[in-house]
């Protein structure tokens, strides 16, 4: 079953368009993340399949049903990011009482049992707790929802590393235990990646990406060697990513679409092949230029 589909959808503001003509498709029971640099579109799209937001153009359904609006949608989904609102007047332990009352998967004993794990006085008010105690605290209202459609955008914000490990391990416990459809968004993706099914690259407003995460890692390839030797490999080839190692010593990144015969190929001719991380491939394919630091130092000395 699809849970999330959107087709040739745009979000502007004014002259400004934010998403541009996204098209993908988000399975039920998955764990996909969300991944982009800053001011990609990301928050703009969870937004918009949560329904806080209205498309400009194209089309969005969740759970067969245009967001926007829908009392439907928002009592199986539930939207959690460093800027959620809750009422100042009631207490930890009533807040979470009054999400018990909305959401029907909600699981009590879970919301006390990871209050009482993360040091959270039931008692404390929420406007009084730290940047990372409410991104906690957030985190468990995700979790104890078990709604079916659960968007965790930047969930981890202002969390220790301790905790953040604590949080994904939580997750991905009870995500096993009681599976539902997973938005995950972060710029840890290195944290997150084994925590994956599949992977939505967004850059400036458009889908890059949409693959499993177990393909992401073998996306793409690096090769070490001469210049020379190099560029007779790559030849006719986006080059995602160089770096200069030494005197006439380069390493590149590129998509990893050779065949097994030209691999060993290369090698015969001594250039090292290593895998590259699914944290730098996005990195390498959302850089604004392909090429690293080196070029930069490159330019200003021609000046």
């Amino acid at each position: 079953m699809i849970v999330v589909d959107a087709r040739d959808l745009v979000k502007s503001y004014g002259r400004t368009k934010i998403l541009k003509n996204m098209t993908f498709s988000i399975e039920e029971n998955t764990i996909t993340g969300v991944v982009g640099r800053n001011g990609a579109g990301k928050t703009t799209l969870l937004k918009i399949i949560a329904g806080y937001l209205r498309e400009t153009s194209g089309q969005i359904q969740v759970f067969s049903r245009r967001p926007f609006n829908n009392l439907f949608v928002s009592a199986n989904s539930i939207f959690i990011d460093d800027q959620i609102s809750l009422p100042d007047s009631l207490t930890l332990n009533e807040i979470l009482e009054t999400a018990g009352s909305f959401y029907k998967n909600w699981n009590h004993h879970l919301a006390k049992g990871l209050l009482d794990y993360f040091s959270l006085r039931p008692d404390q008010y929420h406007r009084n707790l730290s940047k990372g105690m409410k991104s906690t605290f957030h985190m468990i209202l995700g979790l104890a929802s078990r709604s079916p459609l659960t968007i965790f955008d930047e969930p981890t914000s202002g969390m220790d590393a301790a905790i953040r490990k604590d949080f994904y391990r939580a997750l991905l416990k009870d995500y096993l235990a009681h599976p539902r459809t997973i938005l995950l968004s972060s710029h840890h993706l290195q944290e997150i990646e084994d925590l994956l099914e599949n992977v939505l690259l967004i850059d400036d407003g458009k889908a890059l990406l949409h693959i499993s995460a177990d393909d992401l890692k073998k996306w793409a390839i690096g090769l070490k060697g001469k210049r020379e030797t190099i560029e007779r490999c790559v030849k006719n080839r986006e080059i995602l990513h160089e770096q200069e190692l030494g005197f006439d010593l380069v390493y590149t990144v590129v998509r990893n679409d050779f065949p097994e015969d030209e691999l060993a190929r290369m090698m015969s001719w001594g250039v090292e092949v290593s895998p590259v991380s699914s944290s730098d491939t996005c990195v390498y394919l959302t850089k604004k230029r392909k090429g690293g630091i080196d070029d930069v130092f490159r330019r200003s000395e021609t000046v």
